[in-house]
């Protein structure tokens, strides 16, 4: 049934009229963000390591859990899923997980070197993994009767594994949610999440989601986060709660992506071993060198990773993801002192690899190097007492004041670890950002924002999607080239482009009279732009030309290949 226009205006009313219980948007001193140095961070700190679990009776379909269901969803969000809404509310009706086992999840945690686990207890769709009193949809009302939540709360007690729990404020199934009746929804919401922190010990997380498509009505109100914040903190002081319940909470969650280098704020980057979050057959799974990079990464920028597994309709983690969660254990087993209870610095992460220190040593995670060495900024002030190549081989390392040179005889395939110990703590150093120099190649541009060398044109041609090209501000045309050492043939073009402001645009190459001719004209980048090419073309300038920008066009990455 579609809402009335009327009662969408209605809706729209609610979420202003003074006096109602959307309007309250004074942050009570309990949703106050715990401070950085709160000892409440400590034991997150040191763990880095999270497993994320994504499971409910969509699995029995293989398709994605909560978007997957179509029908109305009283959110403005598109009913983009494939399964019919009465079929997808249904499928509890067959599941039935009888190789589910708390302590195998727990096992496998530990076995990846995980230090806490967080269980989706209710996603978007409002299924609920736990025996909730507010509705019939739940675990306990289908065949298999198991309190999914109480279960594994207990393995991890007995395992000493850290707990948390996922819980979805929107409901895409409850009637109530985001209409006239919406304040009916939020007494069940609230009474959900006080039965999830009363009625399995101590958690650690709470873990609130929402889905992008509120827009401006995503904020406390919607929640009436300033009644539940409180209520919140008074039954579990010590819970960690991410900020995605209107932006209230504790720690950030980039999704799908390794969070940009931040010691101030707490962050977490939430990411799938495969493709999808829920189990899908023949999923594409990530290599080990892609695992462990981002988990690095993830140390590098001063965050954590809460990895994604969606176990299978049994109730077992899928044997092939097990065994990559063990392969990342078998490394943490020779290598986590340079994971665990680190912070990141003093060098930001990037293409080149990421640091993270304890004190006074720093541990150097090299991905990438030139000519055998790789060159960083010097560590001002500290002297480098020892340095140990913990991968194997030896290592050397200059710091001359204006460079730190690091040379090793046995490069890693994967992550060449560097201990640095120095004369004091690292603590106090500037985070410095790495610049690697672009071999085999020439960029220019036609405008540099601020004439700053950290917006040059190499950044787009580094191989370092955090690292960007970028214009001064009412710049509407510019041009970025590339000269390289010798003519190269491509018949593929990936650039991409931040801020989405590039609206026309030309690919040119230098003929052997010395003249542009454009090989593609396009409308616009449109932030990830790839495209074949009809021909291939060999030259040694190529240029991008663009023609018209809304505002100071930004470059990350412009590749050419075969």
């Amino acid at each position: 049934m579609k809402t009335h226009p009327l009662l969408t205006l209605l809706i729209a009313l609610l979420l202003t009229v003074s006096g109602s219980v959307f309007a309250q948007t004074e942050m009570p001193a309990e949703a106050r963000p715990i401070p950085p140095d709160d000892p409440r961070w400590d034991w997150w700190r040191e763990a880095r390591f999270g497993l994320f679990i994504h499971w409910g009776p969509v699995s029995l379909k293989g398709t994605e859990i909560g978007w997957s269901r179509a029908g109305e969803r009283r959110d403005k969000h598109e009913t983009v899923g494939g399964i019919p809404a009465e079929e997808y509310d249904n499928l509890y009706r067959k599941f039935n997980p009888v190789k589910f086992s708390a302590q195998e999840w727990v096992d496998v945690a530990k076995a990846a070197g995980m230090k806490y686990i967080v269980l989706v207890a209710k996603h978007h769709d409002g299924f609920c993994l736990f025996d909730t009193k507010t509705s019939d949809y739940n675990i306990m009302r289908g065949p298999f009767k198991l309190d999914i939540c109480a279960e594994l709360a207990k393995a991890c007690r007995e395992n000493g594994m850290r707990l948390g729990f996922y819980f979805s404020p929107p409901d895409w199934r409850d009637t109530d949610f985001f209409t006239a009746d919406h304040d009916r929804y939020l007494k069940r919401m609230h009474e959900q999440v006080r039965e999830l922190l009363t009625n399995y010990g101590q958690l650690d997380i709470l873990w609130f989601d929402h889905n992008q498509g509120f827009g401006e009505n995503n904020n406390p109100k919607t929640w009436d986060a300033a009644a539940m914040f409180p209520v919140i903190r008074r039954l579990q002081p010590d819970i960690l709660v991410t900020k995605r319940a209107g932006g209230w909470g504790d720690f950030n969650t980039p999704e799908q992506r390794v969070g940009g280098f931040d010691n101030q704020t707490p962050w977490e980057s939430c990411i799938t071993i495969c493709k999808q979050w829920s189990w899908k057959a023949d999923d594409e799974m990530k290599s080990l060198a892609e695992c462990l990079r981002t988990l690095i990464l993830c140390a590098g920028g001063d965050g954590n990773l809460l990895f994604n597994v969606g176990p299978m309709p049994s109730g077992e983690i899928e044997p092939r993801q097990v065994q990559r969660l063990k392969e990342m254990g078998a490394w943490l087993a020779q290598y986590g002192g340079s994971i665990y209870g680190t912070r990141g610095g003093p060098y930001k992460p990037g293409a080149w690899g990421a640091s993270t220190f304890k004190g006074s040593v720093v541990y150097l995670h090299i991905f990438k190097w030139h000519d055998g060495k790789i060159v960083l900024p010097p560590l001002t002030g500290k002297k480098i007492l020892r340095a140990t190549a913990l991968t194997g081989g030896a290592v050397t390392v200059s710091d001359d004041g204006k460079a730190l040179t690091v040379s090793a005889s046995a490069p890693a395939d994967i992550d060449t670890l560097v201990k640095l110990e120095l004369d004091a703590t690292a603590s106090d150093l500037t985070p410095l950002k790495v610049i690697l120099p672009v071999t085999g190649l020439t960029a220019s541009a036609s405008n540099v924002y601020q004439n700053d060398p950290d917006c040059g044109p190499n950044q787009a041609f580094d191989d370092d999607p955090k690292t960007r090209w970028a214009t001064d501000e009412g710049v509407k045309q510019a041009t970025l080239t590339v000269n390289f050492d010798t003519p190269q043939t491509f018949s593929r073009v990936e650039i991409r482009e931040e801020y989405q402001r590039v609206q026309s645009f030309e690919l040119q190459y230098k003929a052997a009279d010395g003249q542009w001719q454009t090989f593609y004209k396009g409308a616009g980048i449109g932030g990830n732009f790839k495209t074949s090419l009809s021909a291939p073309v060999t030259a040694r300038e190529i240029r991008l030309q663009i023609l018209d920008a809304t505002d100071g066009p930004s470059i990350s990455e412009f590749k050419l290949t075969k």
